[in-house]
Order: C-alpha cells, then sequence, then structure tokens
C-alpha cells in the first residue's frame, strides 16, 4: 500500500534553485499514531485534502506521532500547513494552537495554528538533524480544534510550497508520487458510491439479486448522518404505499433505538457494518472518497477514489454507477446537471417556493450534548467573535437538529465555515453559561460529553433526472404510473429562527421549521437516474426533485428505500444489457414484481417504530 508519508529528492533544475534541494512531504493525517487527533476528510473537495483535528472539547489531546527518515542529515527549514479556523469572526490569534516536535524539541517559540485568515504555510523553524531518523509530533495546547494537514521539510529556506489551490494540488500529487490514472482495483456490476442508509440499501439489494457490487465510504464507519459520528436518528415510515415490501431491509440493520444527539451506542455502527460484511457480493472500502468520474459517450466508465489517510488511489470500473453521496459527488465530478437552492414560486407553481428563486438551501447541524460531573468542573473563557448574553444565550443541555447553520452558504464550496461556525457558537455558548450563569441552573457541575466534528448535511446539490418531483405532485396526489417507494415525511422546511435573529441577524444558528403533512406518495423511478449521465443512478437527498419536495425525501427511512429500488432496476439492466432510463420505458412491469417481492428477510423483526410521521389518512381521489 502507497504511503503518505512520502519521501522525495529532487535535483534543482537550472536557473530555478541555486543548489541541490532535498525535499520531504508529510501528510499529517497519514501519522502512524495518531493519538487524541482525528482525521477529518469532510472537505478534501474544497481544500485539497484530509486532515488532523485536535478536537478535544476544550481539553487539550494527546498528541499525535510518526516517525520519519530524513534524505540527508543537516539543517531543514519547515512549514506547516494550517488554519486560524476563528479568523472568518474574530480578528487577532485564535484557539486552534499547538507545537511541532521534532524528537521533542519545539521547532518554533511561538505556537502554530493561531494566527492568519485562511489555510496558509506557517514557518515552523529549521532543524538540524544529525541522523537520518526523526519523531515528529503534533503537540495540541487547547482541544480547541487546532488542525494540521501537512508538513514541509526542506533544505533550501526559499522553497515554500504553492499557497494558490490548484498549484498545490499539482505539488501535492507529486510529492505523493501519485500517477495521472490509478490502479484498476476492480471491475463490478454496480458501484455504489456513499454508504448511508441509501448506499446500503442499494448495494444489499443490488447484492441479493445477483450483482457484484463495490460500495466505496469516505469514512471508517458506514451510515452518514445516521452513523455515531453526526448522531441524526432515521426517520419516515416503511411498508407503506403500493409496494409493502420495500424498507423491510432496512429492519435488518438500521438502529433499534431512536433519538438525536445520543450516546454512541444508539447508532450500532457495528451492526451496520456486520450486516454489510454478511453479504458476499458486496466488496467494501471504507475510508475511500470519491475524486474522478471518468466518462465515455455520455457514460461514466470508472471512478476514482483516494484512502483518507494513506494516500493511496484505486479505480473502480462498472456498467452502472449510483450517487448516494448525498453531495451528488460523482453526477458533479461526471458532468450531470443538476440544481441547488430554490426554485421560484411561479416555475413549478409551488406555494412553498418564495417569489424569487436564491440560493437557499437547508443547513448542517453540529449536534452536542453535556453531562453531569456531580461536582464543579472547569471549561475554558471562549471568546472569539461570538458574544453572547443573558438574553442571548442558549440556557440548554444538549443541541440537537434546531442547532443550525450555513443556510445561506455554498455547502459544496465553503462547508468548512459551515461546520466551523456550528463548533463556535456551541463553545462560546458553553463558556457564557459556565461562566456567567447562577449556579442554581447547574451549568457549573456539567461538563460538554459530546460534539460532532462531521457536521450533518440536508440539502446541496440536487441532480436532474427525467422527472422533477415538485409540491403539487405531492399534494394534490397526482400518481405517476413509474412510482416506487413512497415518501412520508412531511414537506419539512426549515428557517432561521426569528428569536435568534434578533440577535444574530444574517448568523443565525438555531431554526424552525414548518410542515406540510402529506398521503405516502410514491417517488416516480425517473427521479432516480441522471437526465444526461445514461448509466447514472441516484437515492438519498441528492435526487431529482423541488427544494419544496426535497423537504419530505431527505430522510433516511425513504432515502434507504429509493437504494432498494435502485439496487432491483441495476439487476434488471444487467440482466436485459440496458441502461436506467430503459427499465422505465421497456422494463418497469418487471421492475414491479421485484418491488412486490422486495429483498429484506421475511422473519426480521420489525424494529423501525420509532420517530414515525403523522400522515394523512386518506389520499384524494387519484388524479
Amino acid at each position: 500500500m502507497m504511503r503518505k508519508v512520502f519521501l522525495a529528492t529532487l535535483l534543482a533544475m537550472a536557473g530555478t534553485l541555486p543548489q541541490r534541494a532535498e525535499r520531504l512531504w508529510v501528510e499529517a493525517e497519514a501519522f502512524t499514531e495518531k493519538g487524541g487527533w482525528v482525521v477529518d476528510q469532510q472537505f478534501m473537495d474544497e481544500m485539497g485534502s484530509p486532515y488532523l483535528l485536535a478536537h478535544g472539547l476544550g481539553v487539550p489531546v494527546a498528541d499525535a506521532e510518526t516517525t520519519l527518515r530524513l534524505p540527508v542529515k543537516g539543517t531543514y527549514y519547515v512549514f506547516v500547513r494550517t488554519f486560524n479556523w476563528t479568523s472568518p469572526w474574530q480578528d487577532g490569534e485564535g484557539p486552534g494552537k499547538f507545537w511541532l516536535l521534532v524528537d521533542g524539541k519545539k521547532t518554533t517559540r511561538k505556537p502554530l495554528g493561531a494566527n492568519g485568515r485562511e489555510w496558509m504555510w506557517q514557518e515552523a523553524g529549521r532543524v538540524k538533524v544529525n541522523k537520518g531518523e526523526v519523531r515528529l509530533s503534533l503537540h495540541d495546547l487547547t482541544g480547541f480544534d487546532g488542525r494540521v494537514d501537512a508538513i514541509y521539510l526542506t533544505t533550501d529556506a526559499t522553497d515554500v510550497p504553492p499557497a494558490e489551490e490548484k498549484a498545490l494540488t499539482t505539488f501535492r500529487r507529486s510529492m505523493l508520487g501519485l500517477t495521472d490514472e490509478a490502479p484498476l482495483r476492480g471491475t463490478f456490476d454496480l458501484v455504489v458510491c456513499g454508504a448511508g442508509t441509501a448506499g446500503i440499501s442499494a448495494a444489499a439489494s443490488a447484492a441479493r439479486l445477483g450483482l457484484n457490487v463495490a460500495l466505496v465510504n469516505d469514512r471508517p464507519v458506514l451510515g452518514g448522518n445516521n452513523s455515531s459520528e453526526i448522531r441524526v436518528h432515521t426517520s419516515g415510515r416503511i411498508g407503506v404505499g403500493p409496494y409493502k415490501k420495500l424498507g423491510d431491509l432496512q429492519k435488518e440493520f438500521n438502529p433499534r433505538k431512536g433519538g438525536n444527539a445520543q450516546p454512541a451506542e444508539y447508532y450500532e455502527d457495528e451492526r451496520k457494518l456486520d450486516f454489510v460484511k454478511s453479504e458476499p457480493r458486496i466488496t467494501l472500502f471504507l475510508n475511500y472518497h470519491i475524486n474522478r468520474a471518468d466518462k465515455a459517450d455520455g457514460q461514466i466508465s470508472s471512478v476514482t477514489a483516494q484512502h483518507i489517510e494513506t494516500g493511496e488511489e484505486i479505480r473502480l470500473e462498472a456498467p452502472l454507477f449510483c450517487d448516494c453521496t448525498g453531495d451528488g459527488t460523482v453526477g458533479y465530478l461526471a458532468g450531470a446537471d443538476y440544481r441547488m437552492g430554490r426554485e421560484a414560486r411561479g416555475e413549478f407553481h409551488e406555494s412553498r417556493a418564495p417569489e424569487v428563486a436564491d440560493s437557499y438551501t437547508l443547513g448542517a447541524s453540529v449536534m452536542w450534548y453535556s453531562v453531569e460531573d456531580r461536582k464543579p468542573s472547569a471549561f475554558p473563557e471562549f471568546d472569539y467573535g461570538m458574544h453572547f448574553t443573558d438574553a442571548s444565550c442558549q440556557r440548554v443541555k444538549m443541541g440537537e437538529w434546531t442547532w443550525e447553520t450555513g443556510m445561506t452558504t455554498d455547502k459544496t464550496r465553503q462547508f468548512e465555515r459551515v461546520r466551523d461556525y456550528g463548533m463556535l457558537v456551541i463553545y462560546a455558548n458553553w463558556s457564557y453559561l459556565k461562566h456567567h450563569m447562577p449556579d442554581s441552573l447547574g451549568y457549573r457541575t456539567r461538563s460538554l460529553g459530546w460534539v460532532a466534528y462531521m457536521a450533518g448535511k440536508r440539502e446541496s446539490r440536487r441532480l436532474i433526472g427525467d422527472y422533477i418531483l415538485k409540491q403539487d405532485d405531492v399534494t394534490h396526489y397526482v400518481l405517476h404510473e413509474d412510482g416506487t417507494a413512497a415518501m412520508s415525511w412531511p414537506m419539512d422546511l426549515h428557517y432561521p429562527d426569528p428569536k435568534n435573529t434578533q440577535f444574530f441577524p444574517g448568523q443565525e444558528f438555531k431554526t424552525i421549521n414548518k410542515n406540510t403533512n402529506i398521503h405516502p406518495y410514491p417517488i416516480p423511478y425517473r427521479c432516480l437516474y441522471s437526465r444526461n449521465v445514461d448509466n447514472l443512478f441516484m437515492a438519498g437527498r441528492c435526487i431529482s426533485v423541488s427544494h419544496v419536495v426535497h423537504g419530505s425525501i431527505r430522510v433516511m427511512r425513504t432515502t434507504g428505500m429509493m437504494g432498494e429500488v435502485v439496487g432491483m432496476a441495476a439487476s434488471l439492466c444487467k440482466r436485459h444489457g440496458v441502461l436506467p432510463r430503459a427499465i422505465y420505458r421497456s422494463y418497469f412491469p418487471e421492475l414491479k414484481q421485484l418491488m412486490e417481492q422486495g429483498v429484506g428477510k421475511p422473519d426480521a423483526p420489525d424494529n423501525q417504530k420509532y420517530n414515525e410521521p403523522y400522515i394523512l389518512p386518506n389520499p384524494p381521489e387519484l388524479k
């Protein structure tokens, strides 16, 4: 396996460097011992790489360490790529401070990570090395989310890596020894990208119907928003609509307890992993992030994925692909048509749409909870641009879905800022409660028990299929001949909480929701494949619907049923040697038979009865 701690000795080119320069590139996420630092890959598409994050909730985390072998003995100038993450909200030093240690010695007099206004290369001093092997350590000082992307050591003081994104990407790939085409890791009948509820369901459905499936996930755990990293419980109803067997599959792997922002065991990560591993036709690729899709003749021929720790790139081929990434990442990389934001009211005549189209989307939640210590416990003063008062603070001991940020921010290009703002307000509010609220409220004897660093995203790109489902279809119960899995969650749209706007206009972090209840409504099959990338299915929150209808289809039990349908359709594609659109045109009766039969085990206990929505009891006369 390729090592991301990659040693490259480059001879100086004439006219560029006056003498030979020895270089060493170290990706922080490849440290052999992570200590208390965590690998954060959420922003690879916007900043080029995963990084290590010191997520200690105000308590310094244990050192991350690795051993390096330098090319030659001598003096090396050290540069660290890092980010003062609170700089968008306050000038001056930030809280994410850390030392870089070489063989236990600091390389600078001042901590790193506290200055600058963007991701940047900070000078980290110089070290004199009298032996080939050295120990590199990242020593966190605060527990407040210091971060490190890469470390660069060079014998030339003027040899600073590029700052501009494209140039840095080229430089990084060169230093890592990555080639233009990744090695082929396998050829499959179907490649499913993303292993939330939708992706797991798509992969298992296709596998049980005879397909060899690759399932790619960019984290070490499965479940997406329902994992222990984000902690959103599953919602919606299974067993409704015309195909009662759809959703039975989820009884085999979804958690058996409900609740947002609960202890990790509620989300049963191992149950999901064991389920996938028990399917002999599924090949699981954990910790791989999709970063490229190659096309030929209007179809995806392969996808390339990069390991979030080692940097290894692999290529997967198939005649069919399914985008379950949530962000529509595969579709975007393949040039699929997509929308993002709210349509104007007049476009689809939706009463819940705004008068004028805009870029507003549902936000992302950084959830948290506190625990009782039974004795006074400390928390550092946290004052980095978010200021609370007795009137504006949140007198709560946990925060779940209503803690939502980023509604007016592009969550495919600026998601790090959205997540960081979510953490900023939690720390600042908790600091105010700990230091300025009366003892009688009980905050002095409580501490933060868990704060997510993986943000739960609701909406970004919506890939366009042969049909865009809109509000009137659902509310007027206009049934289409190609109806499949039934959505049951209300059209649940979120808006900034007016009480929060009063104190933080334009910077809200709390939301309210407004629901339009519905009858269970079968989603047209034409919403589950791309209109211009011929072999691309999609399941999950990136399917072909308007923003208003997205408020209903986005919940996980519904997305899981979509995945089942896609797996069934993929099996028919293989059987008949056709592409997704042909299933609608020529083979939909066969898909109906599969949906009536289902792929779940008939004896699985019915454990998905929590967090079911109210549904309107009697559908109107069919239209």
